[in-house]
């Protein structure tokens, strides 16, 4: 399969205080389209660096990542917004829903940036709730639903624009074993289904054998590149 995203000796810095970090200390790595790879590693080891500047949340210190032909080392801001809403879909571990809106109208916010007529953002809205299987949920606030229902609603909002990556970082982390193990499910059968590539940053080594590929990171360098049997 021929490379999706690009890294080449990817680096970022960062100043904290007085100490200058290397979160990324030169990475470089190909991802197909279509693939499910989980970035693991302890806290610090870089992960979800890589999976923000991936999505267009940051953009590196050094090195070059080009995701669909899009050079995001060199994007500027209004760029780098305009890529994320059209390609990337973010899932994260405080779920990051309106308190006030129901699961319908949370999902339905990524088209309203995008300028979505009413009906048709409604309409999308329940089609990617019935897609995570919580379309009977559509009506509840985030506070009348339980921690995994809350992630598979910020799961259908991360598919309401159709997009081609989803990033997901410690998706799991705020939920007990069981739901964990149920959301990484869910995002398999996603990335299988519907062909969505799907990149996991996770501290839980059980959780990322679920993943096609496994890559390790520690202090800002990949260490292991693995491919489940």
């Amino acid at each position: 399969m021929t490379a999706f995203i690009e890294v080449r000796d990817l680096k970022k810095d960062y100043h904290l205080g007085d100490e200058f970090v290397h979160a990324l200390a030169g990475v470089s790595i190909d991802i197909p389209k279509g693939e499910f790879a989980a970035f693991v590693g302890p806290s610090g080891s870089g992960k979800s660096t890589l999976l923000h500047l991936i999505g267009g949340l940051d953009t590196p210190s050094a090195g070059s990542i080009t995701v669909d032909g899009h050079d995001l080392s060199r994007a500027t801001d209004k760029e780098l917004a305009a890529y994320r809403n059209r390609n990337i879909g973010f899932v994260f571990q405080a779920f990051h829903l309106h308190p006030t809106y129901t699961a319908l109208e949370n999902v339905a916010i990524p088209l309203l940036f995008a300028g979505t007529e009413k009906n048709e953002r409604l309409s999308r809205a329940r089609k990617a709730l019935d897609a995570v299987g919580m379309s009977h949920r559509a009506d509840h606030r985030p506070n009348q639903l339980s921690g995994g229902e809350r992630q598979r609603v910020s799961i259908a909002r991360a598919l309401v624009t159709n997009p081609s990556i989803i990033v997901a970082d410690e998706p799991t982390g705020n939920l007990d074993s069981v739901n964990g193990v149920r959301i990484m499910e869910l995002l398999g059968n996603l990335n299988r289904e519907q062909g969505i590539t799907l990149i996991v940053a996770t501290h839980d080594g059980e959780l990322a054998k679920r993943a096609r590929r496994i890559v390790t990171l520690r202090d800002g360098l990949i260490i292991g590149d693995t491919r489940a049997v």
